[in-house]
């Protein structure tokens, strides 16, 4: 690429470009490309180096999209098998109907984070919702948020793509940002709960239609038994766990083991669905997870590009000259920047990827620490992922058979979920 400066102007132009684009619809990996490419030539790059920089930026993110690949298997595994399903069901049959938001939200959080995508989570747990719902007269709008609020604290605790974006675009461990975010979760649960509990009684009630086909679509699944569907996320923590747990008991066999999670995710998934016996279905359930890892992998590498656009101009300087001019502390660029990309993706993924790319240049110019960038960055990124333009919202408006007014009184209150662990992340890493 050269001495190839750009301006920080160009810069802005590009992303504000490519957030127009995913607006309107143009698929994000053409937008983010066509982002970078505009940004480049109005700033002075000639055709070869605009190239250069949409090269650098894909080769940056390839660590990035080879764990998310490996990922996909444990997802394949946990979905396609029916562990996620029978996890949720045991959780909120345990848990009974006393406490049956709790056990909603609990249960959302826990397929979440055993690796299973926030909508894919949601799904698995709408029919038992609604049956719940009808059962104890809770409104749909209070499950929905349980639901909803429940998978964003999972979500940020997870081996999913959101996180591992987040680890690696501040050169972390899977596992220290899975760790690092379990305060935050808590307090996320926590408020799903409340906020849960305090609309059971508004909005629209569960009604029998509603409950026309679960049936028939719950009881034909040949579900594991609970003990070997735990195999596969019980042995991937674990795994996990392992490097953290020997830097910090100063074990030298752990710490050189060096598990990443490209090779631990695999691995898990492989041994849980031996364990369940499905085995055979194997070749199944890594289709599965590679064909829902492909959206994925291909905005990373529209992410790589415009963060490669926007590290090769002046933009993170002028940011951080910028913030220290209004004397507001540089620590809040890191969840502001998660809000504000995710919002636009409307996805939290797809937030995590631009934020990083983007602005962890500019982040850690404050002195922030990797560690702290990367939880607020990622936190940030569950406040308002949930808009209209994204499919999670659609998705999660038919699996609770909602119209799309009601499904948008919604938006407000799970915002209040991912608000609240934003703020617990950001005062506990950001000042503390």
């Amino acid at each position: 690429m050269g001495a190839l400066i750009l301006p920080w102007w160009a810069a802005l132009i590009g992303l504000a470009l490519a957030i127009i684009l995913i607006l309107w619809k143009l698929n994000p990996v053409y937008s983010l490309m066509l982002g970078a490419i505009v940004g480049c030539l109005i700033g002075g790059g000639n055709l070869v180096q605009t190239i250069n920089v949409l090269i650098q930026g894909s080769q940056s993110v390839i660590g990035t999209i080879l764990r998310v690949i490996a990922a996909g298997m444990l997802a394949g595994v946990m979905m396609e098998s029916g562990a996620a399903d029978t996890i949720a069901r045991a959780i909120v049959n345990k848990l009974g109907d006393r406490l049956a938001l709790f056990s909603l939200a609990f249960a959302t959080m826990v397929i979440t984070g055993v690796g299973v995508f926030i909508p894919v989570a949601v799904l698995i747990v709408a029919p038992i919702a609604l049956e719940v719902g009808e059962r104890m007269h809770i409104s749909k709008l209070a499950l929905l948020v349980a639901l909803s609020g429940g998978g964003k604290a999972g979500n940020v605790i997870s081996p999913n793509p959101n996180t591992i974006a987040a680890a690696k675009g501040f050169g972390l461990e899977l596992s220290q940002v899975m760790i690092a975010d379990f305060i935050p979760a808590v307090v996320g649960l926590i408020v799903a709960v409340l906020v849960a509990s305090l609309l059971k009684n508004k909005g629209s009630k569960v009604l029998d239609a509603d409950l026309a086909n679960l049936t028939q679509e719950t009881n034909v699944k040949d579900l594991p038994s609970l003990g070997s569907s735990l195999v596969t996320p019980v042995l991937a923590i674990v795994l996990l766990l392992l490097n953290p747990i020997g830097s910090i008991f100063h074990i030298d066999v752990l710490t050189k083991l060096n598990l990443d999670a490209m090779y631990v995710l695999p691995i898990a998934a492989v041994v849980g669905a031996l364990a369940m016996r499905k085995g055979v279905h194997l070749k199944a359930y890594a289709q599965a997870g590679i064909s829902r890892m492909t959206d994925v992998v291909m905005i990373l590498l529209g992410a790589g590009m415009i963060g490669a656009l926007i590290t090769s101009s002046s933009l993170p300087t002028e940011i951080i000259n910028l913030i220290k001019v209004s004397h507001v502390s540089g620590v809040f660029l890191a969840p502001i920047s998660g809000i504000l990309m995710a919002a636009a993706a409307a996805s939290t993924s797809t937030g995590v990827i631009l934020a990083t790319g983007s602005f962890s240049k500019a982040i850690l110019g404050f002195g922030v620490s990797p560690l702290a960038a990367a939880v607020m960055v990622h936190t940030g990124a569950t406040v308002i992922d949930h808009l209209p333009h994204g499919n999670y919202f659609h998705v999660t408006a038919n699996a609770m058979h909602m119209e799309i007014k009601e499904r948008s009184r919604s938006i407000v209150y799970e915002s209040m979920v991912g608000l609240s662990m934003t703020i617990v992340a950001t005062v506990m890493y950001g000042f503390f």
